[in-house]
């Protein structure tokens, strides 16, 4: 097993982005004390670059992925990735959907459904655009090739939409598990899952668990809820994960209990 930190912020725009490099590494860190790992710190750029077809930081998003494949490059067993921005998903989903092939589920514990095109997007900001690209919507730069398939990815408490996410929702390009506390929701919504990837955005949580969460959302769930939610996936065949969207550094070993339950699951593989 891996962990693999990845310190991009440009796929966000929020007030606090700019803080995410710092979350990450700190986040990390704490991952390989928790987990007795050593950290592999992925170069990113800390650059801007302006909008283009829609997507801001485009030009940087493209030159930081090069150093994140390499990174994936030799199988090597599970990887945690700590982001940074959502956006530093589309390289280890897409990596994992090449290797373990159409059977692969994704759950995506996230406030957010990251759903949006540049198109649809309301600001250009590509953490909230990666899980579509990852279905195969989007610009042809982004785009994974192969895509995860329809119904394959589940949105796991996903509260907050923008209209034109809650339609690809309501299409069927996703399973929508409302509540993740409700016993064998996830194990049904991932039944046929060959293998699982699993994603966690850390607004998936409530603000008053965790200061620092780079875009929150009222109405999250505990720390308690969210473990319990990730070790009722011990069925699966969890074959790499992602902690994205902290921009704390103090306050971080209340998530102690999430990092461990993480590596249990792909400690078991």
């Amino acid at each position: 097993m891996l962990i693999n930190a990845v310190p991009q912020w440009q796929g966000a725009l929020s007030p606090r982005a700019p803080e995410l490099p710092d979350g990450c590494v700190a986040l990390a860190e704490l991952a390989g004390h928790v987990l007795g790992l050593p950290v592999h710190h992925i170069p990113q750029s800390k650059e801007t670059s302006p909008v283009a077809g829609g997507i801001a930081n485009r030009e940087v998003l493209l030159a930081n992925r090069p150093a994140q494949l390499a990174a994936l490059e030799a199988p090597g067993g599970p990887v945690l990735t700590i982001g940074g921005d959502c956006g530093t998903e589309l390289v280890p989903v897409g990596v994992a959907r090449f290797r373990y092939g159409p059977g692969l589920g994704v759950v995506w514990f996230d406030a957010h459904p990251d759903l949006n095109t540049a198109e649809s997007s309301l600001t250009g900001a590509y953490h909230g655009m990666v899980l579509r690209s990852l279905l195969g919507d989007g610009d042809p730069d982004f785009v994974a090739n192969p895509a995860l398939g329809r119904g394959r990815a589940v949105l796991a408490g996903t509260r907050v939409f923008d209209d034109a996410e809650r339609e690809a929702a309501e299409s069927g390009l996703v399973v929508r598990v409302p509540d993740i506390t409700e016993d064998g929701a996830l194990t049904a919504a991932l039944s046929g899952a060959e293998h699982v990837y699993l994603h966690l955005d850390l607004d998936i949580l409530d603000p008053g668990e965790f200061g620092g969460l780079n875009f929150p959302e009222p109405g999250g769930v505990t720390i308690a809820e969210l473990v319990a939610a990730i070790e009722s996936l011990s069925a699966f065949d969890v074959v790499g994960a992602a902690i994205t969207e902290c921009v704390g550094t103090e306050g971080l070993e209340v998530l102690e209990p999430v990092l461990a339950a993480i590596g249990g699951l792909l400690s078991q593989g």
